[in-house]
């Protein structure tokens, strides 16, 4: 199961593979989300309806079963990784911020992460010490990016 972070949805339409070239790659992601291993926390939502293309938004609402609530063991597990790690949470943020949560919801259905973000140690001048790779290595928790999902499920095209 992949628990997909808002970057990696904004990264594939927004910006690296948009859908009106990458329709293969829609296809499958879909197939993903109806066999349900691919699931976001409904926090991501939120997020893409504050920073999303529009594009983006309206596929985010036709898709609205990849958005999972917050059930309670995922509140819990989601609160502990921010008390943990409170620099993985954006204090500029306009809305709470779905990184624990996307975290928790893999680290409790033995899943992986999907997400654009680097390490800390990948970057120049951070401004914090933790980023969901980070956070994700020490709590043992799988993390890749968009490129190595298509890989993982050996999607050629």
């Amino acid at each position: 199961m992949y628990s997909i972070d808002t970057s990696a949805l904004m990264d594939w339409q927004a910006r690296f593979y948009p859908l009106d070239v990458f329709r293969a790659l829609e296809v499958r992601i879909e197939a993903l989300i109806a066999e349900d291993q691919c699931c976001a926390v409904h926090l991501v939502s939120d997020e893409l309806a504050a920073v999303g293309t529009p594009d983006l938004q309206a596929w985010a609402k036709s898709h609205r079963h990849l958005f999972l609530p917050l059930t309670s063991d995922i509140q819990m597990s989601g609160a502990e990784i921010e008390r943990n790690y409170p620099d993985l949470m954006d204090p500029k943020g306009l809305h709470e911020s779905a990184d624990a949560y996307i975290i928790a919801l893999a680290r409790l259905r033995d899943g992986i992460v999907v997400s654009q973000e680097t390490s800390v140690a990948e970057k120049r001048n951070p401004k914090k010490k933790h980023f969901i790779p980070d956070v994700c290595r020490d709590l043992g928790v799988p993390c890749i990016n968009l490129l190595g999902l298509m890989r993982r499920e050996k999607w050629v095209f």
